[in-house]
């Protein structure tokens, strides 16, 4: 890293911790599709439920993921086990459960492969591993290892990016360089990173 890189992420600091507790003050306690994300302590249906919504979320919003979710639940599937068993023996049926979610037969596909991870998976999880499933980028895997297993890891996304550049806290504006300068600048605390990142995307919103 060179001394004008380590100087943007030093500089960011004090500016970015302001930033959370301007938009903490602005918008509250994150709400919607947050009130879940964010929610401490979450069980373990609740946890998988954000793992699956981090797939159905792609390219669509939190309205459409919710109708999936409900016809999922007329048909009995709400955990990761449920859509890995009916997956493998009436995918169509999945299918047509996500519907409402956009793209569904892609994400289909790479929901019952993130489905059969979590029901073989032994053990710890780590990013590499979440990386390497069709359909999980690392937005994706921040967002599981954020908001359901825990792990402070902060997630980065356009909003961010958009956030970051009218602020001019940075001109990388690369997922990596970013997902540093917030690291490096606040607490390593994984329920700040899950509040502070919901609220960048409430504001995103409000502002599109």
């Amino acid at each position: 890293m060179t001394a004008q890189k380590r100087d943007d992420i030093k500089i960011g600091g004090n500016k970015i911790l302001v930033l959370y507790k301007d938009l903490r003050k602005q918008y509250g306690k994150p709400e919607g599709q947050w009130t879940l994300w964010c929610k401490r302590p979450k069980t373990k249906l609740e946890k998988e439920k954000v793992i699956i919504g981090t797939i159905l979320t792609q390219r669509t919003n939190w309205r459409n993921v919710e109708l999936s979710f409900e016809l999922m639940r007329k048909i009995g599937l709400k955990s990761l086990k449920d859509i890995y068993n009916l997956g493998g023996k009436n995918f169509n049926k999945f299918v047509q459960a996500i519907k409402p979610s956009g793209f569904y037969k892609i994400k289909a596909k790479y929901l019952f492969g993130v489905a059969e991870f979590f029901t073989k998976r032994k053990g710890e999880i780590r990013r590499d591993d979440l990386l390497n499933l069709k359909g999980v980028g690392k937005e994706t895997a921040d967002s599981i290892l954020l908001y359901a297993l825990e792990k402070p890891v902060f997630v980065i996304d356009e909003y961010t990016r958009r956030l970051v550049e009218k602020k001019k806290l940075a001109k990388n504006l690369s997922y990596d360089y970013l997902q540093r300068l917030f690291e490096k600048n606040i607490p390593r605390n994984w329920r700040l990173y899950q509040d502070f990142h919901a609220l960048i995307v409430i504001d995103g919103k409000n502002k599109n």
